[in-house]
């Protein structure tokens, strides 16, 4: 099977003082702006590596959903974030690394399986694969709504 998606850029003038907007195929992007400023100082826009993280989590998310459901687990709740690091490395910018961190309500879930299981996750999704820089991940794992803390489970993969 092959899936194509699309996205666009528009860009208008020069670096640094030049901006542009975004789009997707989905509409879920109707030309967004992101500029230098918002990519290097936070300010009002987008910019690539804050759409990779919400993908990334989004990818990351739905691949450990099929993965617990193969184990016969369904999660209550998959919360991620993910932070794309981008540095400079000499003249250029390269990402260098992006650190997940899973909240997850799963009724019945071992904590030992569940480890294993979002490892796999992280090892499948695809956008974990693309990438070539280290990503990791931490797990808060609750076996039920407002599970008490020692029913926490805490790692890093």
């Amino acid at each position: 099977m092959k899936i194509e998606r699309r996205g666009s850029a528009l860009w208008y003038g020069g670096f640094p003082e030049g901006r542009g907007s975004l789009s997707t195929e989905s509409g879920a992007l109707d030309d967004h702006y992101y500029s230098v400023a918002s990519r290097f100082d936070r300010h009002v826009g987008s910019n690539p590596e804050e759409l990779l993280a919400a993908a990334h989590a989004g990818c990351f998310n739905m691949v450990l959903s099929m993965v617990l459901a193969e184990a016969r687990l369904t999660a209550t709740e998959l919360q991620t974030s993910a932070t794309v690091i981008l540095e400079q490395q000499f003249a250029n910018f390269a990402i260098t690394s992006v650190h997940l961190s899973l909240h997850a309500v799963v009724p019945d879930a071992d904590p030992l399986v569940f480890r294993r299981l979002a490892a796999m996750a992280k090892a499948k999704c695809p956008l974990s694969r693309l990438l070539n820089a280290e990503v990791t991940l931490d797990i808060d794992l609750q076996s039920q709504w407002g599970a008490p803390a020692e029913a926490v489970m805490h790692a890093s993969s």
